[in-house]
């Protein structure tokens, strides 16, 4: 599950721990009986049986109707606007009715672009409810991969926000499939191809009004192919995901058997919702639940937020919860609190043992920092340090690990709050099996997986989808890992060649090596991620085997230094790091002498090469 955030410096005060020293205050009998109120059993909660988001949007608008669903700031320095279930309810339904009557856009393809906002989440249900098929895109992306997406994808509405106008305004011209371009926060009437999201959602709502329930009456069929996500970036060689409604609402099911989730939690969306992560797990998932989502404004604002919102979980990659452990500790230790605090972890682990949880009243001021009520932080995406992991365990939170790819919508594995096991990357959901390919003499070896969650298949590329779906069902994930003897999976490793960087961001080397290979100044290349010694971060690295008879044709000598041809490839990849995300950008050239070693197929035999040192 890749996603790709980059983390701000948190800052956290000088902390006191007065706490810690009335410890000897606090009433044991009574925190025995708050803990044994929320004591877990060893066993999988009742979970829901969804066939259809639709199914659960009925559930949830007639459920929940008062609840908080979302919390939004309009303005930086204005408190949260709060949404209740009632009225998102009403503006999906009123939204989807404009977009299939008034737009006639139903069963189209529709592009939504934009930075987390209310427009984003009423736009992505009242697509999944009947509008037609998702296209949710990365709001980071490069124009020219916006246009390509649009275009792979057959969009004929592409729903964007005010910051998103630039790129929008510069692919138009270049994609005339396209009926409109929704802009979100608009009033804007139909003019060309334009229009403002509330003008079709008010003229929605003048046809519900008028008696038209045609929206509501659409039957969704849990099969059909309704969300196409891209897994990185949108060149040829990039993958589309087909996902249908069966896929989406088996991760809520997969949840709720696994992790209570109650009305009263409050989700911390920080997260991108483009990526399926955070639009399922930390949308549809407490959708569901009747629970609550607060809107993070920025990564630089985590901290402020969660102390205004409040949050009882968040949805992290690990890089950020790495962060989060870096700094506590520091401030700890710029109080001169380590060995107290160290102390305090070995008592409270103690005491927790005899049914007694004392770590919320004991860290207390740590808590403070993200509001007070957190209790369960959701790792995925990337591999975390099982250090980090145990130290949220430490101080009183769930610390819960997910796994799972795109492919998988994305959950196929998760630790059970009742069962939370740091280090481990979860056990295999109730729809789903997991099983070991080949496993060597340590049991390692490909995971497998057969899910309900599992993919239609990619999009428009059969071959790529039987490479990695056997006839008989079985998702071939790229990962290695073992199995222990209660079924919990841990990943050791990747199969594949995909580079998984720090933050969880996924990077397909043979698309980037599919643009250098255009170039005939090269002859082969690899792309790779190259470890550093100061650093947890890959360097995304090109070695590259010169075409040396085209470097000198095109400089028009023959003898060429070292130098000369090293400029020449170095030119071609800063051209070519313009058209590419950021994270994709190759940051370091290696010049081969000699040829790659091949397989009998000729493709390169990386991890040999890897080994290399040039």
């Amino acid at each position: 599950m890749g996603l790709d955030i980059k983390i701000p410096k948190f800052k956290f005060p000088k902390f006191k721990f007065k706490e810690m020293e009335n410890v000897e205050d606090i009433n044991l009998e009574k925190e025995k009986e708050k803990t044994e109120k929320f004591k877990k059993d060893k066993k999988q909660y009742n979970a829901t049986e969804f066939k259809t988001i639709k199914e659960t949007f009925f559930s949830s608008m007639e459920k929940y109707p008062e609840n908080t669903l979302l919390l939004e700031k309009k303005e930086h320095k204005a408190p949260y606007t709060e949404i209740k279930y009632k009225d998102f309810c009403k503006d999906v339904i009123n939204f989807g009715t404009g977009l299939t009557k008034y737009l006639n856009l139903k069963d189209e393809r529709i592009v939504i672009i934009s930075e987390t906002t209310y427009g984003w989440y009423l736009s992505y249900m009242a697509v999944l409810c009947g509008a037609g098929i998702a296209v949710p895109l990365d709001k980071e992306l490069p124009v020219n991969e916006i246009e390509n997406c649009i275009k792979r994808s057959r969009a004929t509405a592409v729903i964007y926000s005010e910051k998103r106008k630039d790129e929008i305004d510069k692919v138009k011209d270049n994609v005339p499939m396209v009926k409109y371009f929704i802009k979100m926060d608009c009033d804007d009437k139909v003019k060309g191809r334009d229009v403002g999201l509330n003008h079709v959602l008010n003229e929605g709502k003048k046809l519900v009004d008028a008696g038209d329930n045609s929206f509501e009456k659409i039957e969704i069929d849990p099969e059909e192919f309704k969300v196409l996500f891209f897994t990185s970036g949108t060149t040829s060689q990039s993958k589309g995901v087909m996902l249908c409604n069966k896929n989406l609402a088996s991760n809520i099911n997969a949840c709720t058997a696994y992790v209570d989730l109650r009305e009263d939690d409050r989700l911390f969306s920080v997260l991108p919702l483009h990526h399926s992560y955070e639009s399922t797990i930390g949308f549809l998932y407490p959708f569901a639940m009747g629970a609550s989502i607060a809107i993070c404004e920025g990564l630089k604002y985590i901290l402020p937020n969660m102390k205004e919102a409040r949050p009882t979980a968040i949805l992290c990659v690990p890089l950020l919860i790495e962060n989060i452990h870096k700094n506590v500790n520091k401030s700890i230790e710029k109080s001169g609190k380590t060995s107290m605090v160290n102390s305090m972890i070995h008592v409270t682990n103690a005491i927790k043992t005899i049914g007694i949880d004392l770590k919320k009243r004991v860290f207390k001021e740590i808590f403070d920092n993200f509001g007070g009520r957190l209790r369960i932080i959701v790792s995925a995406a990337a591999p975390v340090d099982p250090k980090v992991g145990k130290w949220v365990q430490d101080i009183g939170i769930t610390f819960l690990q997910g796994y799972g790819l795109t492919e998988t919508a994305p959950i196929a594995a998760l630790t059970p709050d009742y069962d939370a096991r740091v280090g481990s990357a979860g056990k295999a959901v109730n729809c789903a099996e997991i099983k070991i390919k080949n496993p060597n003499e340590k049991g390692e070896g490909e995971v497998l997986i057969k899910s309900d969650t599992l993919m239609l298949g990619y999009y428009e590329d059969k071959e790529a989808t039987d490479e990695v779906i056997s006839e008989d069902g079985w998702f071939n994930s790229g990962d290695v890992g073992y199995l222990d003897k209660d079924g919990f999976l841990y990943i050791t490793g990747r199969s594949k060649n995909v580079i998984v960087t720090q933050n969880g961001k996924n990077i397909y080397p043979e698309e980037i090596e599919g643009l250098l290979k255009k170039h005939n100044e090269i002859k082969e290349c690899m792309i790779y991620g190259k470890n550093q010694d100061d650093s947890k971060e890959l360097v995304i690295t090109a070695r590259v085997l010169p075409n040396i008879p085209e470097i000198q044709e095109k400089l028009g000598k023959d003898n060429l230094s070292d130098d000369e041809i090293y400029n020449v490839i170095w030119t071609i990849i800063k051209e070519l790091n313009k058209d590419l995300t950021s994270y994709k950008a190759i940051k370091k050239l290696e010049i081969k002498k000699d040829d790659f070693e091949m397989t009998t197929t000729m493709k390169i035999k990386r991890y040999k090469e890897i080994q290399k040192e040039i």
